[in-house]
Parts: C-alpha cells; structure tokens; sequence
C-alpha cells in the first residue's frame, strides 16, 4: 500500500496543467475560450462601469417614477387641479410612468449586463410596449396643444368643442391608437427584415430592434413627424394670439392708469372741452370717472387670461423638451432605416440616443414643479403628508393659497 502511494516529486514539475485548466474553462464559461481566471479578471474589470451605469440609469428610472407618480396623486387629492386639461397632464404622467417601469428597465438590464436575459418572446414585448408608451406620450402631448390651442385662440368655442365626452374619446384614441403600430406588426414579424428574423431566432440572447424601410416611414410619422407637426402648428398660433392679446392688456391697463392719474383740473378742463362737443362724451368720461376702473368681472376675466397664457407657456416648455429629446433618436431611426448596412452607428451611441429620449419622462414633473406654482403647492403638501407622520390634515385648498396670495398663480417662479 505504501509503495502505490509514493511518487517522484519530478513527476510533479513536469505535469502539465493547461489542459485541466482550459477543461475548466469550457466547463465555465462555453461560450468563451478564455480561462477562468481571466474570466474573474474581466469581471471584476467591468464592475466599476456596472456600478456607474446601475447609478445613473437607476436614478433616472426611480425620477420618473417618483416624479409621474407625484403629478398623479397631486391632481387627485387637490381639487383645484380637476380641470380638462390637467386630465391630459395625467394621463400623460401615466404613460412617462410605465415607460420607466416597462422599457427603462429592460434596457438598463441589456446596458449593464451587456446582453439580453429573457429570451426571445419578451424580446418582442419589450419592443412592443417601448414603442406603444413613446408614441401614448407623444400623442398626449399633442391632445394637450389642441385644449390649449381652443382655450386661447377660439375662447367661445372652447366650451362646446372641449367636452367631457370628447377629452375621454381623445384620450382613448392615446391608448388604443399606438397599439396599431406597436404590437401588430412587431408580434407577426412586419416591422423587421428577413435576414434580422432569421438571425434572431439563432441568437436569442440578442434583441436588437432593426426595422424595415416601410416600418420605419409610417411608425416614425404615426409616433413623432406628424403630430410635432401639428404641436407646431397650434402652438405657433397660440403664441400668436397670446402675444396679441397682452397688448391689447397693457393698452387697456395703460389708459386706465392715465385716467386714474390725470389730475382733477386737467379732468375739468376736459370735460368743459367735451360739453361743447357734446353731452355723450361728456357722460363717457363721467362714467370713467365714477365707476371703478378694477371691477371683479374685469379683474376675473385678466386673470383668467394670465393663467391661460402661462399655462400655455409651460405645456408648451413640454413640448419643446420633449422634441429636443426624442428628435436625435428618430433622426437616427429614419437615416439608419434607409442607409441599411452602409450607414453603420456605435452602440454606444444607439444607447446614449434611447437615454436621452428615456430621460424626457423623467423630466415633465420637474417642469411642471419649476414653472407652475399650483402644482409646486401640490406637490409640497403631497410629500408633507406622505412623509410625515404627524401629518393628518386634509389636502391644502389651493382656491385658499390665491386668496392670500393672488399673484400666486401667474408667476412663472
């Protein structure tokens, strides 16, 4: 027994152990060549770019989420937001909601893992809702340019034309619409090339979302081309009709002020000059004289228009935010659909183009938050009663806010 036991030391120094170390490998890691004590070292190499990604993708996932979420709750628990076109903000804030919780979220796994982890079927999913979200969003955003469009530019009409039952069929055309160029033609294989199917069905640890010529015209006008149109097109004529309107305002705040303080004995003056002319316009400037120049209806129909016209402002910061995001990604859509392989584009460029545009539902509540005091006074008292225990008193009444404060509501900060 003792003899079989004992070996030569030299058999030691002259055993070669690549060969059970490259069996380890390929036992480890079957898709590589390399030995498993590179593979720890790649590793470990690529973890302080993991941990920088999971960082900053995170927090742009948890600010839209956080964000949406808050925009939501305000508009419900403070009923001076109940109005038609704060309807649109949150279903707009819904759609930015699931965008983070449904596409962010995928593609921040490919980002950071550097590949796709849930197989073939989900790859479609995914696919799917990104496209039907952006395109609910985008389409929100210009049913929120036509409310406003009615609201300043063709006032009377507004009442008739904005209804309850129309905002509900609008809003139902957001969410059902995109579902005609999202799902239909990504689950049968419309939206891709046959060489791109065929490639997917042999690597399905790869989702890469390459489109076909046809389905890259006709989904990049339903989701983005048209309807920018159209935001631009409402939003130029409401800019028009506002910036006509605040100078018909300041003329008429004008004369009054230098009605109010002409001194009494030029007033005498004119009025002895107008009863030569005539008794009408004496009792004109009589009327002026002894009527209140600020009557509440007048004071009510001002402020209606300030808050009109900043309303208009910010929805309209909106939408040139969200142009200014996504504008760089349909480009890129549109040119990389038509070059083919002859326009070919980094992926790390192709990642930083989606982020971009990912980053515009994060940042609507900011907007909102910056240039709005009703919902700045929305969401300081939504938080004070989420995060604070003590708190058991019922939401703030904005109407109460104005009272104190009636410049409250048309300050842009």
């Amino acid at each position: 027994m003792t003899a079989e036991t004992t070996f030569d030391p030299a058999e030691i120094s002259s055993f070669d152990v690549t060969p059970l170390l490259d069996v380890t490998s390929t036992e480890e890691n079957p898709y590589g060549n390399n030995t498993e004590v590179n593979a720890v070292a790649v590793n470990w190499s690529d973890m302080p770019s993991a941990i920088v990604k999971v960082c900053i993708l995170g927090s742009i996932i948890a600010t839209a989420l956080f964000g949406n979420l808050l925009v939501m709750v305000s508009v419900i628990r403070h009923r001076k937001l109940r109005i038609i076109t704060n309807y649109f903000v949150v279903s707009l804030a819904l759609a930015d909601m699931l965008v983070a919780m449904f596409a962010m979220t995928f593609n921040a796994s490919v980002q950071v893992t550097g590949r796709w982890l849930f197989g073939y079927f989900m790859c479609d999913v995914w696919n799917s809702l990104d496209v039907y979200f952006s395109t609910s969003s985008i389409l929100h955003l210009m049913c929120i340019s036509v409310d406003r469009y009615y609201a300043i530019v063709k006032p009377l009409k507004y009442p008739i034309n904005m209804t309850k039952r129309v905002v509900a069929f609008m809003l139902l055309a957001c969410w059902v619409s995109p579902a005609i160029i999202s799902f239909v033609p990504i689950f049968c294989g419309w939206y891709t090339t046959e060489e791109n199917s065929v490639h997917r069905h042999k690597h399905p640890e790869l989702c890469e979302f390459k489109v076909n010529r046809i389905y890259a015209i006709l989904s990049s006008s339903i989701s983005f081309w048209i309807p920018c149109t159209i935001m631009a097109v409402t939003y130029f004529a409401i800019f028009k009709e506002a910036n006509k309107q605040e100078k018909q305002m300041h003329s008429r705040m004008g004369n009054a002020m230098l009605l109010s303080h002409r001194p009494s004995k030029d007033l005498n003056n004119l009025n002895g000059e107008l009863n030569s002319a005539g008794s009408s316009k004496t009792l004109t400037l009589n009327e002026i004289n002894t009527e209140h120049l600020h009557t509440p209806t007048k004071d009510k129909h001002m402020m209606k228009m300030k808050r009109e016209h900043k309303a208009a402002r910010t929805l309209s910061i909106i939408m040139g935010t969200f142009i200014l995001c996504w504008l760089p990604f349909f480009l890129w859509y549109v040119i990389t659909a038509l070059c083919g392989e002859t326009c070919p584009c980094p992926n790390v460029v192709i990642a930083i183009l989606f982020w971009i545009g990912y980053t515009n539902s994060a940042l609507n509540p900011l907007i909102y938050a910056y240039f709005n005091r009703d919902f700045r006074e929305a969401f300081k008292n939504t938080l004070q009663c989420a995060f604070c225990s003590l708190c058991r008193r019922e939401p703030s009444d904005l109407e109460a806010l104005d009272f104190r404060r009636p410049s409250l509501r048309y300050d842009l900060v």
